[in-house]
């Protein structure tokens, strides 16, 4: 796969980040007795009751560094409380009040409501979430998706790593929170051209720091954090070198005690690539209960080189949504789907114009009754401009 179309993979991550960027911060730091704004006390969540073993001292430095990194205030307990005493922290914290709250009016309050309406069916057997070409847009699966048990997140950005603040100076403490502030920034300034400033930018840090601010952001405790591998029979184990790389979060929700987990996978999605190391078709092949998401998703599924991940999602979903950069209208045979659409379509940003479907535009044109989404997504973000699709397998109404 060529390096243009390496860095088309991003684009996910560009289109969530642009969003919120163009925002300005939400209250998420709650107690046990009252939700608080960022400026108060943050508190301690329900303590997880499943057969899972937490080192809860882990977790909770897990969970504060989430929230430092997220511009949300930790415990006065906590060890990074001195570290959000700092001018510097005040101020990385200042960045992220001035985006969240405009996102979660315009943007995340309007997903939750569709979904609350639209994926109902889809979310109530707490399904697993394959999204491949995801980079860490956990942000948007959650949002849509928050009764999955578990999330597969997959794209050729490397995992990366977060600091350990509390081995740090204060020196390296506030450049570690300017890089991560200026990482998601960065993005915002691109488009989903491939740039020398992204590479630089995301192989340096990876994906890890942003599924960290997403986890704090959505009001998530991190019970754990592993660096895993997949073997050549797909199974996860501790990562080794020379396995697909990855990283596995345990997580659970604020109000809730089931821990929950979401996986990032590092891989070449595409036949050549999954050709040379299949590991992650085994893996996903195993997952029960399948609901895939495709997002900004470059239209790569459209061309032949990308059929076995195409091919492979077709046979084993149960539910799938997409914009129209994932799979072409063609590829959903009537007699294996039921198909239902939504906003609108009309052709595809300029980069990707060779990618227009004639049969997609015909059905919005004759179909009167397609319900308009009043938040945009994927790359035409804009009100009333961008589409979805659930296509609902009939394998699924004939059980």
């Amino acid at each position: 796969m060529n390096n243009k179309k390496y860095y088309s993979l991003f684009s996910a991550c560009v289109a969530l980040t642009a969003l919120l960027f163009c925002s300005t911060s939400c209250q998420s730091a709650n107690n046990n007795e009252a939700r608080k704004s960022d400026e108060q006390v943050a508190n301690k969540e329900t303590k997880p009751k499943q057969s899972l073993k937490v080192d809860e001292a882990k977790s909770e430095l897990l969970t504060d560094t989430a929230r430092t990194l997220a511009g949300i205030n930790v415990d006065a307990k906590s060890k990074l409380a001195a570290l959000q005493k700092g001018n510097s922290w005040q101020n990385h914290q200042s960045f992220y009040q001035a985006s969240w709250s405009k996102l979660d009016t315009q943007q995340l309050t309007k997903v939750r409501d569709w979904t609350a309406k639209e994926l109902q069916d889809v979310n109530a057997s707490s399904p697993t979430i394959l999204y491949p070409f995801s980079g860490p847009d956990f942000l948007y699966s959650y949002s849509l998706f928050p009764k999955a048990k578990q999330f597969v997140l997959a794209g050729l950005e490397p995992v990366g790593n977060v600091p350990d603040f509390t081995s740090l100076s204060e020196s390296q403490q506030n450049m570690k929170l300017q890089e991560a502030r200026s990482s998601l920034y960065a993005l915002l300034q691109f488009s989903f051209f491939r740039t020398n400033d992204m590479k630089v930018d995301l192989q340096k840090q990876g994906v890890l720091p942003i599924l960290y601010v997403f986890l704090a952001r959505t009001k998530n405790r991190i019970l754990n954090v592993q660096y895993i591998g997949l073997d050549k029979e797909g199974k996860v184990q501790q990562f080794e070198k020379g396995m697909v790389s990855g990283v596995k979060i345990a997580f659970v929700p604020e109000g809730e005690s089931e821990a929950r987990n979401l996986y990032y996978f590092s891989t070449d999605l595409s036949n050549d690539g999954l050709k040379k190391r299949p590991e992650f078709v085994k893996f996903a092949n195993q997952l029960d209960n399948k609901v895939t998401y495709l997002k900004a998703a470059s239209y790569l599924m459209h061309n032949e080189s990308f059929s076995e991940i195409r091919n492979l999602i077709l046979a084993s979903s149960n539910y799938l949504l997409q914009d129209d950069s994932g799979m072409p209208l063609k590829s959903f045979a009537s007699s294996q789907w039921d198909l239902k659409f939504y906003g609108s379509y009309t052709r595809p940003i300029g980069l990707f114009s060779n990618s227009y479907q004639a049969d997609l535009r015909k059905v919005y044109q004759s179909n009167k009754s397609i319900e308009p989404l009043n938040f945009g997504i994927g790359y035409k973000f804009g009100v009333n401009e961008s589409n979805l699709m659930l296509a609902a397998a009939k394998k699924i109404a004939s059980r």
